[in-house]
């Protein structure tokens, strides 16, 4: 694994708070269903108990180029980072009865390069179609002609949204805060 993905550099630009994510408290999670790394189809609004999904922009991939000025994008830089910090306390988030799946726009195919590079011990969810992120209303951006979602955590319990963190930053550390969260109030 190339260390350009996993360390952050220092000077990343931090996204601000535009509102996009205000409405999705108490929102319902649509019966929509998206398919996995693990190769099963999931409807995340079938989960009863804690669900944590969080929808990032994109992983990259080793000796491939980011998107021009991707590290000036605010809150584009550090899916791997944030994939690796979920993956690093499944074990706790797992004893807090919680499911975690990440999500993107990516196809399934690119997405499991990272889930098996990374060791993710949860499935990625693509919405490559952008079915649950247009239900929800999620926030997206465009680089290089193409639409990904910005990063976006969301807490659910029996498929409505408890809670959600936005913008998130550093990457690295929303594992941390979900178990803070949950901690406190699951």
């Amino acid at each position: 694994m190339t260390q350009e993905l996993i360390q952050l550099p220092s000077n990343l630009p931090v996204p601000q708070d535009d509102g996009a994510c205000n409405h999705l408290q108490n929102l319902a999670l649509p019966p929509i269903t998206l398919k996995a790394t693990n190769q099963h189809n999931v409807s995340l609004a079938n989960i009863q108990g804690w669900l944590v999904i969080y929808c990032y922009p994109m992983t990259g991939q080793p000796n491939k180029a980011l998107p021009a000025g991707w590290d000036s994008i605010p809150g584009a830089r550090g899916c791997t980072p944030q994939a690796c910090a979920f993956r690093d306390h499944h074990q706790t988030l797992t004893a807090l009865n919680a499911q975690v799946f990440g999500l993107s726009t990516q196809p399934t195919d690119y997405q499991e390069e990272a889930a098996n590079r990374l060791h993710l011990p949860y499935s990625l969810l693509s919405d490559h179609q952008f079915q649950f992120t247009n239900a929800l209303q999620l926030p997206t951006f465009e680089v290089e002609g193409i639409r990904l979602n910005k990063r976006v955590t969301l807490i659910a319990f029996n498929s409505v949204i408890q809670h959600f963190f936005y913008p998130v930053f550093p990457p690295d550390k929303n594992a941390d805060v979900v178990i803070n969260w949950l901690t406190l109030h699951g």
